[in-house]
């Protein structure tokens, strides 16, 4: 297959750079990046390398299970730390630099972590198509001088999930899922209760079977975006009515469906266009 071919090509260069980095820190969420580079890294370092995630409010308990999870089956060491990003005013406040605050917080974190354990190296698993979306996140990357082995060598998201998938890695085809804090909408204080709801309104609707899907929350109103592929089954009477019950309870007024469907970084597009800027003098 000539695609596997390209990506184990750019697998080769980038464990070639790892080899590179000494002691290593990941920073791992579970997700299908992180958890292909942490999987990488503790092959080709061994115990030169230590996952890290970082458990906060925004993390759903569902994810850091499934996380803590992958990384026993696969026995990559694990550390849990704790970030504070949510009693950061500049987070808080949810503009359009909430993720260069949260992995500024992580970064530093893990900053103390890396000089108090003699490791050399942090990276993270961001990669080429993750070059197209806004995320300030990366800014935090680049000022605290955080590797990313994965995009260094020219990684797709397709790439990385044909790779976990031809390793054996149950996560391959797992779907995309940002914190909970990108639930809500730009401007709307992020707060632990709003959070709360959030993840409590996913886990139910996870519970009706479907796999993609956000709870987008809008104040009194939630909007619910579901995978195009799942959406017939969503637009239901009876499905709708579930949802109506489900979010009412969670203390929502009105409750409606995204006839657009799920995508990613949809609260991007509410932001005006000076907000799409990365943060100087940090």
């Amino acid at each position: 297959m000539e695609s596997l071919d390209g990506a184990t090509a750019k697998a080769s260069q980038m464990e070639a750079d790892l080899r590179g980095l000494g002691r290593v820190l990941v920073a791992y969420s579970g997700g299908v990046d992180s958890a292909y580079l942490a999987w990488a890294a503790h092959r080709i370092l061994g115990p030169n390398m230590l996952a890290v995630i970082a458990d906060s409010p925004s993390l759903a308990r569902t994810h850091l299970a499934d996380a803590i999870a992958f990384a026993e089956e696969q026995g990559i060491p694990l550390e849990v730390i704790s970030t504070s990003e949510l009693d950061r005013p500049e987070y808080a406040r949810n503009d359009g630099q909430r993720c260069f605050q949260c992995k500024d917080e992580l970064f530093m974190v893990m900053e103390e972590l890396r000089a108090a354990r003699s490791y050399d190296t942090i990276a993270y698993g961001v990669n080429l198509d993750d070059q197209g979306d806004f995320r300030p996140g990366q800014q935090a990357a680049k000022m605290h001088h955080v590797a990313a082995p994965l995009l260094k060598a020219g990684m797709t998201k397709q790439d990385i999930r044909e790779l976990a998938r031809e390793a054996g890695l149950r996560m391959w085809d797992k779907p995309a899922s940002a914190c909970l804090s990108s639930r809500i909408e730009y401007g709307r204080p992020v707060t632990r209760e709003a959070l709360e709801v959030v993840e409590r309104g996913e886990d139910a609707i996870r519970t009706l079977g479907f796999r993609q899907f956000r709870v987008r929350h809008h104040g009194d109103i939630v909007r619910i975006e579901i995978a195009p592929e799942e959406l017939e089954r969503a637009l239901n009477p009876a499905m709708a009515a579930q949802f109506t019950t489900i979010f009412k309870q969670l203390g929502f007024k009105f409750v409606t469906l995204d006839l657009e469907g799920f995508r990613s970084g949809s609260m991007n597009a509410l932001l005006p266009a000076e907000h799409l800027v990365n943060p100087k003098g940090h």
